[in-house]
Formats: C-alpha cells, structure tokens, sequence
C-alpha cells in the first residue's frame, strides 16, 4: 500500500503529507443533473440508486438523464460555444486560469472528495487521497499551462502567399468515463477539452456518479460560464443519445473494447471526431537478471492496484524459466499478505470491487481457470461475506489460450506464465487482440532496446509499471483504442487544424 501511495507522492514533495482523516459518511452534496450551470431533475422524472460496494448499501439516489436531458445538455454548450459567447471571447489564458483555479478548489476539498471517491467507488481512501486527487489537481495545472501554448505554425509556402495554420476548438464534446477511476478520469478528459475552448456534455458511470457531480459544482465555482461543462448520470441510454447527438462534434470514451465497438458504429449518423481508451490484457515480462524481489513486488502491484480494476493491468505475467518457480512462490507469499478490507481503514491495500455483476463475473472467471487446468496457487473465492470483496487470486502454469488468459478480467487475478526464449515471449506478448501497456524488467539495456521496439503496445514500462504523469500520452494499440490522452498528445484530440493562405501582391523570403 505504501509503494502505491507513494509512487504519485514522490513526484510533487508538496502532495507528500500524511493524509488527513477520511470522512467515513460523506455528506451527499449532489444528486442532481448539471446542465447550464444549474442543477435540475430528469425531464421524465427517473432516478436511481448508487450503493456502497463495501456493503452493497444505498448511498443515495440520483437523478437519470435520459435522451431529452441530453438534448438539453447539448444545447447548453452549443450555446457556450457560439461566436461571440463568452466562453469563445476568452482569452486563452483566461481558460488556464480558470483551469487553474478549479485545481485549487479540488486541493481545498481534497479530503471530501477523496473520502467521496471512497465510498462510491469502494477503493482505498489512502489510494484516493495520495494518489488519484493529486493527479487530478497535477493534470489540471498541466493543462491550464498549455492554454495559451496551443498554437499554429507560419509556413513558407511556395508562391506569393502568406500561409499560417490556427489551432481552432473542435466544439461540442461528448465525454463519457468509466467507474474505475471516476475523478480521475474526468479530470483527463476535462483538462485538454476546456484548454482548447470546448464545452463538454460529459456522462459519468452509472457506479460512480458523485464525485463527478461534485466536480460540476466546483467547475461553477471556479468561474466557467454557463453551458462549458454540462453533467449527466445516467445509463447507457444517455451515453448513446450522446454519442447520436447530431450537435456533438467529438466523442471521448474510456471503457469496454465492447462498448468501444459500438460507439464507433453508432456515431455514423454523423461526423464526428472519435477517440476511444478501451481494454487491455497488458503483458509484464520478468527475465532472471532482474532483482527478484522487486520485480515480484512490482508485478503485484501491476496487477492487484485498484483491485485489479484498471486497463492497464499488467494480467499476463511473463516470467523466464530460470526463476519461475521461486517467482511464483514469493508472489503467492505477496499476495496472501495483501490486507483486503475496509477502504477507509489505512492498512488496508484491497478494497471492494465495483458492484456485483463484476463480483459474479471475476468468481466466474477463476472457476474457468481451475477447470482449464491452471494451476490455483492462492486465493480464487469471495472474501468475507458482506461487501463484493474477492480474495487475492494467483494462477500458474496458465496458457496461452486459456479464458483466464485472453480475457481482461478486470479483478484481482494474477496470471503467471512461463517463457524461455526472447523471441518467443515477444511473440506470445502481441499475440493478444489488445495493445495498451506493456512492461520488461531486466538489467540488460541491449535486450531492452531490442523488446521495447517489437512490443505492440501505447505504453511500455522499463523496469517499473503503473508510471502515469500527465506529461506523458496514455493510450492503445490494436483493439485498445484510437488516439492518446495527456500530454501534448491530448491537446490535438480537441483541436481542428485550419489552413490560411492570403495572397500577395509581393514576396521577400
């Protein structure tokens, strides 16, 4: 848990205090829609319930946007958007500060909205606190310095012209962010999208609505105009009235590679900028030349952080023959240590996972495992009997073709395979349909070299995992997605390129 915390910590020494006491029964501040910077009920009238994932208890009931809550959503940030508004009369620094100062607002709050994240989402309060608000508030200041850094290029153009490029907003964008890490997540596609002066029609996970919600009323608090940021809760029925939406000139989708599929098929009623971070069954190599110990230690926490609810998860765990018993032997030492229990208890490395259908569907996928002969080292049953807990699971001598192995499971399961050739342990890595992350440990630099260039994947690890910076692009290969976020990267998601050409009646180069 310490390794967890202190892995985000360690880059700001500012952030690197001992975090202050949760809040264990969060006052439920918001529940409503979040449309032109007010908050409204569902035009049908729906709500529905958001529960504890440590208990399986209802926290609150929230409002559920449907297809006429999206139209009007929609409409409020065409209207910010106009020319002329003043959202698009904005100076561009004017967006970083605002930007700016909503990363100030989550750091005043930080201790609600860690706590908040908590209870909605079932991870650990000392994860949510170190780790996932600070990278919210450090992926705001980044995108509020890139505000006024967003520019064109002049070109020389043959002929007698004066040709330059503008950085101009794509417009009206459509968000939609998953459950596993829900602030974070709106903070990634927030930052680049108000940096570039777009509005944004953002839905969080059904799961995990609150501190999204939050989020909204710090966005008003901040200083946006009304209409830049519009929140809706609600099911997939928004979602895909979103991704429909004739109005919406750009989707951002993080989620299922299923889902993912289907946001591309349903968004060609019209033209729309699309990009999409989706799944992943991410493969961590481990030669004998590498510290055995760290690298087991790093290998769970590829694979267990967030309990093992991340796409990222380094699931196929590569291991060289030399050392593949004593590998699995320490891991399965690791993994029956790991304290599995209450979030906001500060030992506590395990919490829930999401809900029950992922519950069902993780148990449902160890059992695969066992009757597809793997080898159950440790763990594989539910862990106590209130909450959706699961006990940390290691698997050996899996298979290539193996559920277990092709499957993203999206849970605490660890799977071990062996290798004993480098040409071959890259070839079993790319044969999966995915391509998000990839990690190598070894000593040998040259070896190194050699896989990081073979290895299809949008981000490799060298001799570490989990490394997010929002200086650094995250995204897929392959069947993981379409386009990067964070960094530089991020900012041409959300922007058009349009070329001037003025004629001359002279031309000194």
């Amino acid at each position: 848990m310490l390794r967890q915390i202190s892995k985000v910590v360690q880059q700001n020494a500012r952030f690197a205090t001992a975090a202050a006491a949760p809040q264990t029964n969060p006052e439920i501040l918001y529940t409503g829609l979040f449309i032109n910077n007010e908050w409204v009920k569902s035009s049908d009238g729906k709500t529905f319930k958001t529960e504890n994932p440590a208990n399986g208890q209802v926290i609150a009931e929230v409002q559920e946007a449907g297809k006429a809550d999206v139209d009007k959503a929609v409409k409020a940030a065409k209207d910010a958007f106009k020319l002329g508004s003043p959202w698009r009369k904005m100076d561009a620094s004017e967006r970083g500060y605002l930007l700016n100062r909503l990363a100030d607002l989550v750091e005043r709050d930080r201790t609600y909205l860690a706590s908040l994240e908590t209870l909605d989402n079932g991870k650990p309060y000392s994860a949510s606190y170190a780790g996932d608000v600070v990278a919210v508030i450090k992926n705001l200041r980044y995108y509020a310095g890139w505000a006024d850094k967003s520019h064109g290029l002049v070109l020389p153009s043959d002929g007698k012209y004066f040709a330059y490029t503008r950085h101009e907003p794509v417009g009206v964008c459509g968000q939609i962010i998953p459950w596993n890490f829900p602030l974070l997540m709106a903070a990634w596609k927030l930052g680049p999208a108000l940096a570039t002066g777009c509005t944004v029609v953002m839905k969080p996970a059904e799961q995990t609505p609150l501190t999204a919600l939050y989020l909204a009323q710090l966005v008003k608090e901040a200083g946006f105009p009304a209409g830049v940021v519009n929140m809706l809760p609600g099911y997939g029925e928004a979602g895909a009235a979103l991704v429909d939406h004739p109005d919406v000139n750009k989707i951002a989708f993080t989620g299922s590679t299923e889902v993912g599929k289907l946001i591309q098929r349903n968004s060609a009623g019209s033209v729309k900028r699309i990009t999409l971070e989706l799944g992943g069954k991410s493969p961590n190599i481990i030669f004998a030349d590498t510290d055995l110990e760290k690298a087991v230690e790093a290998a769970h926490f590829a694979l267990f952080y967030n309990m093992g609810q991340c796409c990222c998860a380094g699931s196929r765990t590569f291991v060289e023959d030399k050392i593949y018993d004593k590998f699995v032997e320490l891991a399965a030492e690791r993994a029956k240590r790991r304290v599995v229990g209450d979030p906001f208890k500060p030992e506590t490395e395990q919490g829930p996972q999401i809900d029950a259908e992922q519950y069902n569907r993780i148990l449902g996928l160890i059992e695969s495992g066992k009757r597809q002969g793997a080898k159950l080292v440790t763990g594989g049953s539910k862990a106590g009997d209130v909450g959706y807990y699961v006990q940390p699971t290691v698997f050996s001598d899996v298979k290539d073709d193996m559920d277990i192995a092709t499957t993203e499971i999206f849970g605490p399961v660890q799977q071990i395979m062996k290798f004993s050739q480098i040409d071959e342990v890259i070839e079993r890595a790319n044969t999966s349909e995915y391509g998000l992350a990839a990690a190598v440990f070894t000593k040998d630099l040259d070896r190194t070299n050699y896989i990081v260039q073979r290895l299809r994947a949008g981000t490799v690890w060298v001799n570490d995992y989990n490394v997010f910076n929002p200086q650094i692009p995250f995204g897929g290969y392959k069947q993981s997605g379409i386009g990067r976020e964070n960094g530089p990267y991020g900012i041409n998601n959300y922007t058009e390129v349009k070329a001037v050409v003025t004629k001359l009646t002279d031309k000194t180069s």
